[in-house]
């Protein structure tokens, strides 16, 4: 273990070289969330007072994308999967062969020590950005339903890293992953609650999504959060989380066992 706390604090300081990018990157975040408020804040001036739409009130829906934002610092995979196909297609992962250290754990321990600069760079401005929409945000019900909401934060972050290092192994077979990547992120963008709340979607369309990972990496936590997934529905939701963890991690080692066997470098 004791070599992974060294790639942790290697990460960290690696990091914390390009915090000024991850300040100006968060700081102009902010900017389409203020417009994705702004049109929602039209839509219910267009309503009678006190309307709600789709069931949400305008400070919950205000207080949803505070939330996935919140979510989306803690857990959002940035630029690990570019690098690891990186690795692949430039021959990196050839040291990682040689020595008695494990690729996957490896570039796991970049990911947190990333989100921990992160988090500690963004901070300040989502505390401030937080502070001047206080009215607008909701706190949990209760201590049990922030812990679950915790929990399911850490797991949605291991599922998005793990679906984003399954998705970099095809560096093994294709010259090119970035389309992929793209394609990936559009559907997680559109299905797993970025964009709106999946509870807005027609009930047929919300239970079809729920048959794929995408709701876990975002949706699920906000909606624990939010109190919209209570009692054994959160349990049970939990539970299908962790299941897909541990299938997302099986893929990732699996891609990784299959396309180590048809890699091969040649120089130094």
């Amino acid at each position: 273990m004791k070599k992974y706390w060294h790639v942790i604090n290697i990460g960290i300081q690696n990091n914390l070289a390009y915090r000024v990018n991850f300040l100006f990157r968060i700081v102009f975040g902010f900017i389409p969330l203020l417009a994705t408020i702004y049109l929602w804040r039209a839509i219910y001036s267009g309503k009678p007072s006190g309307t709600d739409v789709a069931a949400y009130s305008l400070a919950q829906m205000t207080s949803y994308y505070l939330l996935v934002t919140i979510v989306d610092v803690l857990t959002a995979v940035s630029e690990d999967d570019w690098q690891i196909a990186a690795d692949i297609k430039d021959g990196n992962i050839s040291q990682f062969l040689l020595k008695p250290i494990d690729y996957l754990t490896y570039r796991l321990c970049l990911y947190f020590s990333s989100r921990l600069i992160y988090l500690a760079v963004a901070a300040v401005p989502l505390g401030l950005f937080l502070f001047f929409l206080r009215h607008y945000f909701i706190w949990p019900a209760d201590p049990a339903a922030f812990g679950c909401f915790l929990a399911s934060v850490v797991m949605t972050g291991l599922l998005q890293f793990f679906t984003s290092y399954a998705m970099a192994m095809l560096a093994f077979w294709v010259l090119e992953v970035s389309t992929f990547i793209f394609i990936l992120f559009a559907f997680e963008y559109l299905a797993s609650g970025h964009l709106f709340p999946l509870d807005i979607l027609p009930h047929a369309m919300e239970k079809v999504l729920y048959y794929t990972p995408f709701p876990y990496q975002m949706y699920f936590p906000v909606s624990i959060y939010m109190g919209r997934t209570t009692g054994n529905a959160m349990i049970q939701g939990l539970f299908v989380q962790a299941a897909w963890v541990v299938l997302s991690y099986f893929i990732a080692r699996f891609a990784w066992s299959r396309g180590i066997k048809k890699y091969s470098a040649v120089g130094g």
